[in-house]
């Protein structure tokens, strides 16, 4: 009983949403209107103070302003990008500069869409359920790679190391062109041979089910492979975990 309440809280969890800007009447312009639309907002007044909270909530948006003190917006994005924990993180910058150069620079930057002032209230609500719903679709394609049966799982992976082990280690096949993984994404490949998880694998790197599901979706890119399974004998096959 209790974890099906839980999987209903989870199911109904608003979207957390941090919006930077350093303009008072703006942000509370803006944070009644999306709260009013059912998102869960976060404000913070500038860049720093933005980068600070985006590390303390992992939030499903960021909304930014450009221009504003201490740090601005394509510092701050750079920030997020360079971070495992939240590179995956959509961005919308919301800025009076609406010219072609700077929409260019903002994409180039990796931001995911760009809304100048002033904005539509409908246009920016609908921009930002567009976001989070592409982000949740990614999320999901991910999270469907992870609904094995973990006992089925962990058959899998003796059958695959007992195979491994079985080779004639003298009958070495082509080489492999090996990508390279972050700290992060070598701990969730580490784990995920180990047969756990993404909620376990949560539990024990410290941080959200959500981010473990972007760093298995990135494994799944990088190795070229579609399940878990086929991951995992990646990862053995090439000596990528112990």
């Amino acid at each position: 009983m209790e974890e099906a309440n839980q999987i209903t809280n989870e199911t109904t969890r608003k979207s957390q949403i941090l919006l930077v800007d350093d303009e008072p009447g703006l942000r509370t312009a803006v944070k009644t209107f999306l709260e009013d639309e059912g998102f869960d907002i976060t404000i913070a007044v500038d860049g720093e103070e933005g980068w600070e909270k985006a590390q303390q909530i992992f939030p499903d948006l960021i909304i930014s302003d450009i221009m504003m003190p201490r740090c601005n917006g394509y510092t701050l994005l750079e920030r997020i990008r360079e971070d495992e924990r939240l590179s995956g993180t959509p961005v919308i910058f919301l800025t009076a500069k609406g010219m072609t150069l700077d929409r260019t620079q903002g994409y180039l930057a990796g931001v995911d869409d760009y809304i100048s002032k002033p904005f539509d209230p409908d246009e920016l609500a609908a921009r930002v359920k567009n976001v989070i719903k592409r982000q949740e679709r990614l999320l999901k394609e991910a999270a469907r790679f992870a609904d094995t049966d973990v006992s089925k799982m962990a058959k899998q992976i003796t059958e695959i190391r007992s195979m491994l082990t079985n080779k004639n280690s003298g009958n070495q096949e082509n080489a492999v062109s090996i990508p390279t993984f972050t700290p992060r994404e070598a701990s969730v490949l580490q784990l995920v041979a180990e047969g756990l998880m993404n909620k376990e694998i949560a539990r024990q790197l410290e941080t959200s089910i959500r981010n473990v599901e972007k760093y298995v979706s990135r494994l799944f890119i990088k190795t070229s492979t579609s399940s878990r399974t086929e991951l995992v004998r990646y990862a053995l096959e090439n000596h990528l975990v112990k």
